[in-house]
Parts: C-alpha cells; structure tokens; sequence
C-alpha cells in the first residue's frame, strides 16, 4: 500500500479554545467501564523491625493514598472540566476498594449514582507499595494488582444495559473504558453500545484490546493497540504517512471516525470521507509524567465534540489537556479549563 497523505492542523485559535470550553457549561456527559482504584502505601522502613516470626522485614505503613483509576480516571477528567453532569456507570465488589472508589469519585464531582455493587465481583485495584528511608530515598515495590478472574455473568450485563439505556436519555456522549478482560464491557454490552452507536449516539471509546470491535463508534486508540488490532507490528521509527495508514485501515474496518494518539508526536484525525489531519502536540518541557494523558485526551475531546466543536478542534483542544495532565508528576493528574487556557498562552492567538 502505498503510504496515505494528510494535513496539517492549522492551528487552534485562542477565540476557538475560550468558546470551546465555555460551551461545556451544556454538556451532559457518560462514563461506561472498567473503574478502578489506584493506591499508594508509603512505608516508613526506619521503624520497621525484623519479625519473629519470619526472616523479613515487614512494611510499616504510615500514609495511603487513593485516586479513581482507569475509567475512574477518564471521569475524574470528565468532572474536572466541569461539564453541566457526569454520570459513571460500571460494576463493583462490596468491598474496602469500592467503598474507597465511591468516595474519590464523589471527592472528584463525579455522580457514580449507576454504579451496580456486586458480591460476586471483586473492585479492581493497583496498589504501589513505596518504601521509604532516610534521607527522602524512595523505592517502589511490585505492584498489588486486585483483579476479577472470571467473567461477569448474564444478570449483570442486563443490569448494565438496562441502565445504559437509562443514562443514554440523559446524556449528551457517552465515553468507553474498556480496559480489563473480566471488566464489565463484554461482548453482550459492547454490541448494545454499537446498536446505540448506530442509531445515533455519541460514544468515543477508549479499548486496550477490542478497539475494532466498535463499528460506528468514534475510536480513540494509541498507535500501539490501532497496530495490534490490525495484526500489524507497531514500529517506533514509523513515519507520520506510516501512521495514517494505520489509522486509515482502522476506520475502513469499522466505518468509524478515528483518532489515533501518538505521544509527543500529536495526533492523527481520519474521518470519512475527509483528508486525514495531524494535530500536532503542545510543547512542553521535561520532567513529564504520561501517565493519564490518555484519560485527559479522551475526556477533553468527547466532551468538544459534543459541545460541536469540528473534530480537529476537539483533537487540538485535547492535545492541551494532555500537555497539562503530563507535567503533573507522580500522580494521574487532571486538567481544568484554567490550566488549559494558561498552557495556551502565546500559542492560541
């Protein structure tokens, strides 16, 4: 095949970027996923004593902290731009972590009001257990990963598509997490999605492992999984044309609008029918955290599209998401429309 052309985004207008935003104050936004729970325990190693018991030394846990992980974090991001509601939906244990999970999404502005709690699930989790010593030396420990082994069974994705049907009345664009492979999109609630899709709704999603499996959906992979999902080998020395025609193959295969993420190279935008566009990304300087920059991209660029912002616009305003999002180390940070609009600076005129 030969190698696709594109264009160049122009440029994100700081008139654009301010109305842009403004118009989220209307927005009705979903989260339908895979939420989770991520952890921080830091263990003060000074007091920790050899056990009798057993040749270790134990952890002796001074501070935890929590945050919402995976969708957790695409609706931490929905709420911290402030649209008019965001509405979470996903599946939970009657556990510790979903307790904690309710109360950081609730801490964030997030209405996890459709959450279903269920005692045959277990709440996801990654835990980060830092030791720490004398003189501010830190050190990570392998992480504590809680994670359901089997499937969700039928009743649960009726209950979920029963009340995907209820917050699709009441929102203006859904956004997909489908992250985990016993999460609760199953093949059942992902056909239901691309019914939706198809008889209209917004929904962008954001799938580790399934991104063509949502025909008519708007897809908003990495380079990495549009690649896998085409059964190519992702290469990092891949030229922008390379690029384009990955995401070209991807939205011949499912018919969607896709919107591949490439790190500090930008974006690239194939819409049908349409010219491939490259957004560029928003420079920023090191030390970054990458950490959640998907999440900031994925939630800026729903919401525009659903305030009816071009999608090139959409693309551009949720480059600088990102770029905020990147420069908060040690934690998967959020972006808020001030810190946007600063970051803009002399580069929006």
């Amino acid at each position: 095949m030969a190698d696709a052309t594109f264009r160049e985004y122009p440029g994100l207008t700081r008139t654009v970027l301010a109305e842009g935003l403004a118009a989220l104050d209307a927005v009705r936004a979903g989260l339908i996923g895979d939420l989770g729970l991520d952890g921080y325990w830091l263990a003060d190693m000074t007091l920790s004593e050899l056990s009798r018991e057993t040749p270790h030394f134990p952890l002796p846990v001074v501070s935890e902290r929590y945050a919402p992980g995976a969708g957790g974090n695409v609706a931490a991001n929905l709420a911290a731009l402030k649209p008019r509601l965001v509405r979470v939906l996903g599946v939970l244990g009657q556990d510790w972590r979903g307790d904690l999970l309710l109360r950081a999404l609730a801490e964030q502005g997030a209405d996890a009001g459709a959450v279903i709690r269920s005692a045959a699930r277990i709440t996801p989790a990654y835990i980060k257990p830092i030791r720490q010593g004398y003189g501010g030396v830190a050190y990570e420990d392998p992480r504590l990963d809680f994670a359901n082994s089997t499937p969700q069974g039928p009743d649960l994705d009726e209950a979920v598509i029963a009340r995907i049907d209820a917050l699709a009345a009441e929102s203006d664009v859904f956004c997909v997490s489908d992250q985990f492979p016993n999460g609760c999109i199953t093949e059942a609630v992902r056909g239901h999605l691309v019914s939706l899709a198809r008889a209209g709704a917004r929904i962008v999603v954001d799938s580790r492992s399934q991104i063509d499996a949502y025909p008519g959906c708007l897809l908003k992979p990495n380079e990495l999984e549009c690649a896998r999902a085409l059964g190519a080998v992702p290469r990092r020395d891949a030229s922008l044309a390379e690029l384009t025609d990955l995401a070209l193959a991807l939205a011949r295969r499912t018919g969607s609008t896709v919107c591949m993420t490439l790190g500090e190279r930008g974006c690239l935008l194939v819409e049908q029918g349409r010219i491939p566009v490259h957004v560029p990304a928003v420079p920023v300087e090191p030390p970054l955290d990458i950490c959640g920059a998907g999440d900031s991209f994925l939630s800026l660029f729903a919401l525009a599209l659903a305030a009816g912002q071009a999608a090139p616009d959409a693309a551009a305003m949720a480059s600088l998401a990102s770029a905020v999002t990147i420069q908060k180390l040690g934690q998967t940070g959020t972006a808020s429309r001030r810190e946007i609009l600063d970051l803009a600076g002399r580069d929006a005129t």
